[in-house]
C-alpha cells in the first residue's frame, strides 16, 4: 500500500512538472511572437486645411503696346531714341525728311494769300455791281454773275486754307512722337532708312510697362467650377478670385500680388481653354513686354484630406497606401490626388476617409501588403531612431 501511494505521489509531480514546462514553452513561444512583430510609425487620418498653388504657364506684355508707324513718306534723318530708352508722352522718336513737306506748307501758305486776294478782289466788284443794279444802269445778270463770281472765290479760299491745314499736318507729321509713357522696343529702321505708311515693319513699339498684363488660360472645367460657385456670374467669380503670384523665369517669385481683372466669355475650340488676364504692378520695371512665367493661383479647402508623399508608392502611375486595419494587419489601397503639390503633401480627392490610418515609414522597402505591425506615432518612431543613434555613437 505505501509503495503504491508513493508511485500515485510521484505520477502526480511528474504530471505537475511536464504542465509547467509545457506552459512554460508556450508562454515562450508566444512571447518570441509578439518580439517579433516590427514597429512603424502610422498617423491617423484627419481633415486639415490645404493651401496648394495651381499654375499656369502665362505671357507677359505691357499694359499698352502701341506700334509706332509713320504718316507719311520719307528718309528718316535723326534717331532722337535708342531701344530700351525710357520715353514720355509727346517726347520725339524720329524725324523723316521735311523739306518736301516744308515746300508744300509754302506753296500753300502762297495759294492762300492768292485766293484770299481773288475773294477781295470779287467782293469789290460785287459790292460795285449792287449800286449799279439798285441805280437801274446794270441788269440783275450782271449782278447775279458778280455775286457768283465772289462765292466761286471764297470757296477757293477755303480749298487753299484746307490744303494748308494737311501741308502743316504732314509736316508735323515728320516728327515721329510717343503716343503715351513707355520704353522703347527694337527698332529695325535706321538713319537713311526709307519709311511709309504701307510698310509693314513697324518703326518701333512703345510699351506702357507702369503696369503688367499677363495673360494664362483656364481650361473649360475649372471655367465651369467658377461659373457654379457664383451663379454664373463672372464678374462676381472675378471679385472673389484671390490675389495671385507671379514666378519669373529663373523661378524667383515676383515681389509684387496681381489681380486678376478679365475672363474670356468665349473658350477657344482649338484649345478647349479661355484668356484669363491679371494686371501686375511694376513700379521698378522688372516685367518687361513679352517675357513670360508662371502664375500661381491659390487653392484653399478647409476640409481637405493631406497625407505626406512619403506614405503613398507609385505603381504604373497609380498611387498607393498602406491602410492599418483594427487587427494592426496593413493592405494596400489606391487612391487619387490632386494634380498639385507642395512637394512634400498630397490632398487626397479619393481612397482616403477620416479616421483611418496610414503606414508613414518602411514605405518601399520593409513593408508588404498583409503584413501584421505595432502601430506606433511619428514621435515614438523618431525617439527610438535618435536613441539607436545615440547608441552607435556611444559605441564609436
Amino acid at each position: 500500500m505505501k509503495i503504491q501511494k508513493s508511485m500515485i505521489i510521484l505520477s502526480q509531480r511528474l504530471i505537475v512538472v511536464m504542465l509547467g514546462a509545457t506552459l512554460f514553452a508556450c508562454g515562450n513561444k508566444q512571447a518570441g511572437f509578439q518580439a517579433g512583430v516590427p514597429e512603424y510609425a502610422v498617423i491617423t487620418i484627419e481633415p486639415s486645411v490645404s493651401k496648394l498653388n495651381n499654375a499656369y504657364p502665362a505671357t507677359i506684355r505691357g499694359c499698352q503696346d502701341v506700334e509706332i508707324r509713320p504718316n507719311v513718306s520719307g528718309f528718316i534723318t535723326q534717331l532722337c531714341v535708342d531701344e530700351g530708352s525710357v520715353v514720355k508722352k509727346g517726347q520725339t522718336l524720329f524725324i523723316i525728311d521735311p523739306v518736301q513737306y516744308e515746300e508744300a506748307v509754302n506753296m500753300s501758305r502762297a495759294a492762300v494769300n492768292v485766293a484770299k486776294a481773288g475773294v477781295a478782289t470779287a467782293k469789290l466788284t460785287a459790292e460795285n455791281k449792287r449800286v449799279l443794279a439798285q441805280k437801274g444802269i446794270i441788269s440783275t445778270y450782271e449782278l447775279q454773275t458778280a455775286e457768283n463770281t465772289l462765292a466761286s472765290q471764297q470757296a477757293n479760299l477755303a480749298q487753299a486754307e484746307a490744303q494748308l491745314i494737311n501741308a502743316e499736318k504732314n509736316l508735323s507729321y515728320t516728327r515721329v512722337t510717343s503716343p503715351s509713357d513707355g520704353v522703347v522696343g527694337k527698332i529695325p529702321f535706321r538713319v537713311g532708312s526709307l519709311v511709309s505708311p504701307s510698310s509693314a515693319t513697324p518703326l518701333t513699339t512703345v510699351s506702357d510697362n507702369s503696369k503688367m498684363f499677363v495673360y494664362f488660360s483656364l481650361n473649360e472645367k475649372e471655367i465651369l467650377k467658377l461659373t457654379r460657385q457664383t451663379k454664373g456670374a463672372t464678374q462676381n467669380a472675378l471679385n472673389e478670385m484671390p490675389a495671385v503670384e507671379l514666378k519669373l523665369v529663373d523661378n524667383t517669385i515676383y515681389s509684387e500680388k496681381g489681380k486678376i481683372e478679365t475672363l474670356s466669355g468665349v473658350i477657344d475650340p482649338d484649345k478647349g481653354a479661355a484668356s484669363v488676364r491679371a494686371t501686375f504692378p511694376n513700379p521698378d520695371g522688372i516685367l518687361r513686354s513679352g517675357g513670360s512665367g508662371v502664375v500661381l493661383m491659390p487653392e484653399e479647402d478647409d476640409a481637405a484630406i493631406v497625407i505626406p508623399q512619403v506614405a503613398t508608392t507609385e505603381i504604373q502611375d497609380k498611387k498607393f497606401v498602406f491602410v492599418v486595419s483594427d487587427s494592426s494587419v496593413i493592405a494596400t489601397r489606391e487612391i487619387k490626388i490632386l494634380p498639385v503639390n507642395d512637394g512634400k503633401n498630397y490632398v487626397v480627392t479619393e481612397g482616403l476617409k477620416p479616421g483611418e490610418r496610414i503606414v508613414v515609414e518602411g514605405i518601399g522597402t520593409s513593408v508588404r501588403n498583409g503584413m501584421k505591425i505595432k502601430p506606433i506615432t511619428p514621435a515614438e518612431s523618431a525617439a527610438k531612431l535618435q536613441q539607436v543613434a545615440g547608441q552607435q555613437t556611444a559605441r564609436k
